[in-house]
């Protein structure tokens, strides 16, 4: 039994992992950093927080759109290799910092724009986390999420959520756009325009990102076996286990 908390279950999953996050072709590229780079460049002279940074694929996104840019996560080997990376790319307006998204180190209104993408289904307190990004955007700033997201269907969701947890123990919830969009309210922020992606994970490379155990990995692969018909036409589940998902990336404002 693990005596790790949550927050060193992530530090120990993606830790050691940092590497292979900068270089994953899943992350470091697609239609939604695009629109990204887009939100940033309407921004002029932008401070922006990338929430959860990981691979820093957002700040590099929004650093070459011309924002100062704060790349924050949990695991110090993350933030190491985003530093390294960034200076490999000439970015220079990349600064780091630790901590964990329910517990901000900022002002109150020192950000023009929170970003966060694939990182807020590993937060143990999602509304706390968007209580404090509310609190450390200015007025009317802009927030995008972009994450997986479960269908709203129950009989998805469970199959969803059971293999994301067997791939990696630090995944909390994949949640569905109808909560994204309820906890976005709570929170203090207007929900706006939205926009659907369906990446496809290929199976080999999604388990070894996580390095799954053999036992895990053969969970999940009988997980998909056994799946409904509507489970394996959802996620359109190949042979060799890749599969698509859910992802939406929502963008909104701070009352």
């Amino acid at each position: 039994m693990s005596a790790r908390d949550h927050s060193g279950h992530v530090v120990d999953q993606f830790g050691a992992q940092a590497a292979a996050y900068v270089t994953s072709a899943v992350h470091a590229a697609g239609a939604d950093l695009d629109r990204i780079g887009a939100l940033v460049r309407g921004l002029p002279d932008a401070r922006v927080l990338d929430l959860g940074c990981g691979g820093g694929h957002v700040a590099f996104a929004a650093a070459d759109a011309g924002a100062a840019v704060t790349a924050y996560d949990l695991s110090d080997e993350m933030l190491a290799a985003v530093t390294v990376e960034a200076g490999r790319r000439g970015l220079d307006r990349i600064d780091t910092r630790q901590g964990a998204a329910e517990a901000l180190p900022f002002p109150d209104a020192a950000f023009d724009a929170v970003l966060t993408r694939y990182s807020a289904h590993h937060w143990r307190d999602v509304p706390a986390a968007l209580a404090e990004a509310r609190r450390v955007l200015k007025p009317g700033g802009l927030l995008v999420v972009c994450d997986i997201v479960a269908p709203e269907e129950p009989l998805l969701d469970t199959h969803l959520q059971a293999v994301e947890l067997l791939r990696d123990p630090s995944h909390v919830r994949d949640y569905r756009v109808s909560e994204w969009r309820r906890m976005l309210e709570t929170a203090g922020f207007v929900p706006g325009d939205t926009a659907a992606y369906r990446p496809r994970m290929e199976f080999a490379s999604w388990i070894a990102r996580m390095r799954t155990p053999e036992v895990n990995t053969a969970a999940i692969r009988a997980l998909q076996a056994a799946a409904p018909v509507e489970v394996t036409a959802h996620f359109m589940i190949e042979a060799d286990g890749s599969f698509l998902l859910d992802s939406v990336l929502i963008e909104a404002r701070a009352l």
